[in-house]
């Protein structure tokens, strides 16, 4: 069902992106930027589409459709009402599906969605990872792309050391990189976002083991909806 989907909705003209558990779902996102609409079916594996909404509606109202069992609850349903605008039950016509994301994209054009939010890392740093920049102190800084891969995985794993092994395998696959081409791109990307001057350092080096990104308040980490691009 997953792929005649998007291949329905592409048909109709829309841009889709997919994923096949909620944990995928969450790690496009912060890659990417947000979608205008999501689609989230209840039963997915690994996390449920409820956590998964429950974990998307933390940063974004953006409006979700959730499709589900002919089989769920009063209770469940109730749930889904929580966190959806709208739900379908399965098996459905991809035509209804396509008609309810056609009347929802239509009351999304009537407002203002921002679909590339920043992600706030604390009061002097922000990072658009869906367009490659870096906001310090307010002034865009442009990244390159395996700049901000780097400094998303090591954000994905905030203050804990992620390998060489791991930085070369998840940034180079399938090619031979030695360790002085990350240090260069580590150099790089260091000198982008830190003042140490300041004492500012966010990437810390965990010698002959790999890199650790550090943040004095994590908690405070949020997507930021207010900055417009330039």
């Amino acid at each position: 069902m997953h792929a005649l989907l998007r291949a329905r909705l592409e048909a109709e003209g829309y841009n889709t992106i997919s994923a096949y558990s909620g944990e995928q779902a969450l790690d496009l996102i912060r890659e990417r930027g947000l979608p205008h609409l999501a689609l989230v079916d209840i039963y997915m594996p690994g996390m449920s589409g409820l956590e998964f909404c429950r974990q998307l509606h933390t940063f974004t109202d953006i409006p979700v459709i959730m499709l589900t069992a002919e089989s769920a609850s009063d209770v469940m349903i109730g749930s889904i009402e929580l966190f959806a605008e709208d739900y379908i039950v399965k098996p459905f016509n991809a035509r209804e599906l396509v008609a309810r994301v056609q009347r929802l994209m239509l009351r999304i054009r009537s407002f203002d969605y921002v679909t590339e939010p920043v992600m706030r890392i604390d009061e002097h740093l922000a990072i658009n990872f869906g367009r490659q920049y870096a906001l310090v102190d307010g002034e865009q800084v442009d990244l390159t792309p395996t700049e901000s891969k780097l400094l998303y995985i090591l954000l994905s794993n905030l203050n804990q050391i992620v390998t060489l092994e791991f930085l070369l395998n998840r940034l180079w696959p399938r090619q031979e990189v030695f360790e002085d081409a990350l240090r260069v791109h580590i150099h790089r990307l260091r000198s982008k976002i830190e003042d140490k001057a300041a004492d500012r350092v966010y990437i810390m080096t965990e010698r002959g083991l790999g890199y650790r990104l550090t943040v004095a308040n994590p908690q405070l980490i949020r997507y930021d909806f207010s900055h417009r691009e330039p």
